[in-house]
């Protein structure tokens, strides 16, 4: 690592670490012309670019590190922003997860399953889709085309009998020897080639097993290739192709100010299956926005396409391809279209980035709104932009715990979210749980804390008093304190129409309750806040419930925790075949060794596992 004056940087590719006066790193660079790109930050002359004027006022000294290629540049830039972490540098959060399909095709009866991390193990991936339930989805339609299997060969084998999905079409039933390996196989391969969008080459293969069953007078298996054809012309017709074939990732870019918004779009077999954006803060030019989005995007374990659209120039793309053809296996190129078909996607691309923006500006307003309502109507010295609320879940005091969730803006900040067990108190006392909980979270130099602006506690004037208690004794001053109630059943019994009453939110010092309007949006952020930590707390409390149910019900056993209990019960499928297998049978769980199928089986049996079983 070296540092001298632009004038002496080498015309070399490289990595270039801006830094402020501390020494710290604000910014890291790559560039196939180290010389070139760091005078062009320093240069004064009428650069559109105003927003790296911020960056540049922060800047003292500038290091480089040479490389030889403009490949092993990135791969060093991409090291050094894992480490370090740049203040300027990209940092994409990403709260939704990625999933794909997988299908391996050296697997006895292959089938499909949902996965998030892609790998390069021989096996054919499909997606992404923008959630588990999208996946599931387009699942349950091939289910219906290809009739393959849902559960593992073990599992279904040991039933004996075909399950119900066979009885409604929706599985060959191979463990039961209904289909023979050929024939599956062709299922198989069909919906390889239905996810790649390569139907007219499944239909030719279809109809010719039709046309040979119907050859070999086998008419009921020819009027099932029938069925099927039909079916996927169907299908297929209902699809909107946007390009002929290939796996292609479009990028859309939109920019105002600081303020990045890339929009990707997911085009499979040439059809467009889905799209995702992304909001960035971003004060360095749309070129390196877009390489640093593509290191970050495809360094993590998402689909390589065999082609990525870009709406800009970008330096090094020959550099990206090289990367990610390793990655994938397979030639990957990274183009800029000037013409053509893929200009009209790109197109597109931008089109749903600029949209996206629009939204996401009109909701943030909204938020901003809703809370300088909000602090209106509760008399609050500031806007909460901050909002922390706190819920308790037990069954008679049992297994109690404590949820806190956090909302920043007006939008949950999950990563802020905790749960709590509870310690001190173990009978039915929701005062004193929420007592030890507030202390736990607020313990300490109130100077040092994050605080937030506002705290909710769900309940009445009880769970309000606990918590100005608890702000009191730790001499928390600067934060807000509100509890809200729950709307209750008003008039008799016996009464036809029933009434609820307003929800109400209680202050400190203040007997009465203030009503907000009904269906009003700060009503509707506390309740969502109060609804998200019942959620949160209750979800933990019945995880809880149900581990502890599983072990009274395996019991103790030496060796075995959680993740081998659910071993045994996803081999075995219930606890009476658990309880009643042999060791041979136990030395067949993968993942379970012998001592541990030992401790099993005596602890079930009472006596000196056998030696002889194997």
């Amino acid at each position: 690592m070296k540092i001298s004056t632009i004038d002496n940087f080498p015309t070399s590719p490289g990595v270039y670490l801006m830094k402020d006066e501390t020494g710290g790193i604000l910014y890291v660079g790559k560039a196939k012309d180290l010389r070139s790109r760091v005078r062009s930050y320093f240069t004064r002359s009428s650069d559109s670019r105003y927003h790296i004027r911020f960056l540049m006022a922060r800047v003292t000294g500038v290091e480089y590190i040479v490389t030889d290629t403009e490949k092993e540049a990135l791969i060093l830039e991409n090291t050094l922003i894992k480490t370090h972490r740049p203040r300027y540098n990209m940092n994409l959060r990403d709260d939704k997860t990625y999933f794909s399909l997988r299908m391996d095709m050296r697997e006895e009866f292959p089938s499909l399953t949902i996965i998030r991390k892609v790998q390069r193990d021989g096996a054919s991936y499909f997606g992404p889709y923008c959630s588990a339930s999208a996946a599931r989805e387009v699942m349950k339609q091939l289910y219906k085309l290809f009739r393959l299997r849902h559960y593992p060969l073990e599992t279904c084998r040991r039933r004996g009998r075909p399950c119900l999905f066979y009885q409604i079409i929706q599985c060959a039933a191979p463990c039961c020897g209904l289909i023979s390996e050929e024939d599956y196989g062709t299922l198989a391969e069909g919906a390889i080639l239905f996810l790649k969008g390569k139907n007219r080459e499944l239909l030719k293969v279809l109809k010719g097993r039709m046309a040979e069953a119907a050859v070999a007078e086998n008419y009921e298996e020819a009027a099932r290739f029938r069925d099927l054809i039909r079916s996927i012309e169907v299908t297929v017709e209902r699809q909107k192709m946007v390009v002929q074939g290939g796996d292609r990732d479009v990028l859309g870019l939109y920019r105002e100010g600081g303020d990045m918004e890339i929009a990707v779009l997911f085009i499979r077999g040439g059809s467009l299956i889905g799209s995702r954006t992304f909001s960035l803060c971003w004060e360095m030019d749309n070129a390196e926005g877009i390489s640093s989005f593509l290191s970050e995007y495809y360094n993590r374990d998402v689909f390589v396409p065999g082609e990525i659209l870009l709406p800009l120039q970008i330096e090094a793309p020959t550099a990206f391809e090289e990367l990610l053809s390793e990655k994938k296996g397979e030639r990957v190129t990274v183009i800029f279209p000037r013409r053509g078909m893929r200009v009209d996607l790109v197109k597109l691309a931008d089109k749903n980035a600029e949209t996206s923006a629009m939204e996401k500006r009109r909701a943030k307003e909204g938020s901003e709104q809703t809370l300088k309502e909000l602090q209106q109507r509760l008399h609050l010295e500031g806007i909460p932009h901050r909002i922390e609320c706190y819920d308790i879940s037990n069954t008679q005091g049992l297994l109690a715990v404590a949820s806190k969730v956090a909302f920043l803006d007006g939008r949950a900040d999950k990563e802020n979210y905790r749960h709590y067990r509870i310690r001190t108190i173990s009978q039915a006392d929701d005062y004193g749980m929420m007592h030890e909980v507030l202390s736990r979270r607020f313990k300490g130099d109130p100077s040092c804390l994050d605080l937030p602006d506002l705290i909710i506690v769900d309940g009445g004037p009880g769970q309000l008093n606990v918590l100005t208690e608890v702000l009191r004794e730790l001499g928390i001053t600067a934060v807000a304190a509100a509890s809200l109630a729950k709307s209750r059943v008003m008039g008799e019994m016996t009464s036809q129409k029933i009434i609820r009453s307003d929800e109400r939110v209680f202050l400190p010092g203040r007997k009465n309750p203030v009503v907000l309007r009904q269906n009003s949006a700060p009503l509707l952020l506390l309740a969502r806040i109060r609804d998200e930590a019942h959620r949160f707390a209750i979800t933990y409390h019945k995880k809880l419930r149900k581990k502890e149910t599983v072990h009274s019900l395996l019991g103790n056993i030496k060796g075995v925790g959680e993740k081998r209990l659910k071993l045994l019960l996803r081999h075995f499928g219930s606890l009476k075949r658990v309880q009643g297998a042999t060791m041979a049978e136990l030395l067949e769980v993968a993942g379970l060794d012998r001592r541990t199928a030992t401790s099993v089986w005596e602890h079930y049996h009472g006596e000196t596992a056998p030696l002889h079983e194997q």
